[in-house]
């Protein structure tokens, strides 16, 4: 077919749908603003207690508020749905570090920053779909059960935690050992 005839049938393609006969796009690019508007919508939505909903961005956090004897905890039940749960425990100096709790298919609650070696600049953290936790800035897809096994490039970075009688523990210096891939002042970020 030669790229003469292609282009009169993409051209009476477009009309059909259209019901012009060329130059139909601006309709069409509308359409296409408003669904991506309202896509992205969708990604800052997060359920009552501000714990983001399965395939929604995690830029709305939990802030932590209560630290007890250097450490924060959870009870574990909270985790018990296989749903992630962001976090935000803010320095001294304000800095902002994010993290994320979830219990893997294996039945092992795991931690992790919401940042890993290689996307950490761009500040969009992670998501998760299903059972699996996706970037936010490469796509990149990580099974619940590897996080804290699987380290660097663009795994989620490992937080420790322990559990002590029902309870997930991660001590703040745990916490703040994170500092570096949340602290964007001067880093180019």
């Amino acid at each position: 077919m030669s790229s003469k005839n292609r282009n009169d049938k993409l051209a009476a393609k477009r009309a059909s749908v259209t019901g012009k006969s060329g130059g139909g796009n601006g309709k069409f690019i509308g359409i296409a603003v408003v669904l991506l508007a309202v896509s992205g919508g969708i990604f800052l939505v997060s359920n009552s207690n501000g714990t983001p909903t399965k395939g929604v961005t995690p830029q709305v956090a939990q802030e932590v508020k209560q630290v007890e004897a250097d450490r924060v905890t959870y009870d574990a039940a909270l985790f018990d749905d296989g749903e992630a749960r962001w976090f935000k425990y803010t320095t001294s100096d304000g800095l902002d570090i994010r993290y994320f709790v979830v219990k893997s298919t294996d039945g092992i609650i795991r931690a992790a920053f919401d940042a890993c070696d290689s996307c950490w600049r761009s500040g969009k953290g992670y998501h998760q779909e299903g059972d699996e936790v996706v970037c936010g800035n490469c796509r990149m897809r990580f099974p619940t059960d590897k996080i804290n096994v699987v380290k660097g490039g663009c795994n989620p970075s490992p937080l420790k935690r322990s559990m002590e009688n029902g309870k997930v523990v991660i001590k703040v210096s745990d916490i703040e050992a994170g500092s570096g891939y949340f602290d964007l002042r001067g880093k180019g970020g």
